[in-house]
């Protein structure tokens, strides 16, 4: 397959400490990639790393199979083809709209600047604002234009760091919306890091995440959410609640709610305990007063109802559109879903 980006066996370090570890990734064409990760995971010193901010002490990358970096050539970010998008926006006071979009190209002729500053203004919805000032915009304008400039120089890959942060909450959910539809009718390849959960699984197509300096798992949401790889991976992108289970000498998983197959590629020994995740998700609850497990708190969360419920001496976290109160009965049941283990701690 041929990539937007390849990257391979990748290993950056600070003084001597790796912060980024025989890393690799692979994007395809038209893909919006999220690193996602807590601060000081390496997920802002992997995107510096592909712009070619940060030296390298192994490793090669690739953009649309041309090397930008092996253990003989680093082309420095200038010649990389790639656009970069701060979350400060990093727009230039002095010039208006259309002059910062047009910055990175004076060398082209006038009439094609012209008519790329008009197409760039129309994607991104900003045509009347043409003259105005960075200083004269909301955040979300400011946005715009920072995405504007960057896909105006027809970059093969653009990179995004923590692009929504500083953009208010009421309208970071549309702004995402609208972003995202002008990269994919655009065919734009995209890395964006961020922190936040929410904003991976609204803007991306994929996810790595990330932890002390390798990718812990990569693919796309449903999939790290559902099925994920580790413990870190699981706990990260939401919350859930383990039980404890046995694998039996069937390859059955028996489990406080019976008796569950495990999956064709998870071969245990018999009689191995493990941790049981479930999701919220997978969990229904009903009052009933002479149910097994009984209400401890109670969350309301506008559409929902997130609770924790006392269940056999272990609580679970179980989101419902009930409204029960705090010390009530109730009974717990689970719905169909391939079962995720981990190892017993």
């Amino acid at each position: 397959m041929k990539y937007a980006l390849s990257v391979t066996d990748l290993t950056c370090s600070y003084y001597g400490q790796p912060i980024l570890q025989d890393l690799s990734l692979a994007v395809e064409r038209g893909e919006i990639v999220c690193l996602l990760g807590a601060s000081g995971c390496g997920k802002t010193t992997l995107l510096k790393a592909i712009a070619g901010l940060l030296p390298l002490t192994q490793g090669t990358m690739a953009i649309n199979e041309r090397t930008i970096v092996d253990h003989q050539l680093c082309l420095p970010p200038e010649q990389r083809n790639i656009g970069m998008i701060f979350q400060d926006y990093a727009l230039f006071p002095h010039l208006t709209v259309a002059e910062n979009i047009a910055f990175g190209l004076r060398h082209w002729d006038k009439s094609r600047v012209v008519a790329k500053i008009k197409q760039m203004l129309a994607l991104v919805h900003l045509t009347e604002l043409d003259d105005r000032y960075p200083h004269q915009l909301s955040g979300g304008q400011q946005q715009r234009v920072a995405i504007a400039r960057a896909l105006a120089n027809e970059p093969d890959l653009i990179l995004l760091d923590e692009p929504f942060s500083n953009i208010d909450t009421q309208v970071r959910h549309s702004l995402i919306r609208d972003i995202r539809q002008i990269f994919k009718d655009q065919g734009v390849t995209a890395i964006f890091v961020t922190h936040s959960r929410e904003e991976a699984f609204a803007f991306a197509d994929k996810m790595a995440v990330m932890n002390n300096g390798v990718i812990e798992q990569f693919g796309t949401a449903t999939e790290l959410y559902y099925q994920p790889s580790s413990r870190f991976v699981a706990e990260f992108l939401g919350v859930g609640s383990y039980l404890p289970a046995t694998v039996t000498a069937s390859q059955q998983l028996d489990t406080p709610f019976g008796e569950l197959a495990l999956a064709a590629q998870q071969k245990l020994a018999a009689t191995t305990n493990v941790d049981w995740l479930l999701r919220p998700q997978h969990l229904t609850v009903t009052p009933q007063d002479e149910g097994l497990a009984v209400i401890i708190e109670q969350q309301f969360m506008g559409d929902n109802c997130r609770y924790i419920v006392e269940f056999e001496g272990h609580k679970l976290v179980i989101n419902s559109n009930l409204l029960l109160d705090v010390g009530e009965r109730v009974t717990v049941s689970v719905t169909p879903h391939q079962p995720v283990i981990f190892a017993s701690v």
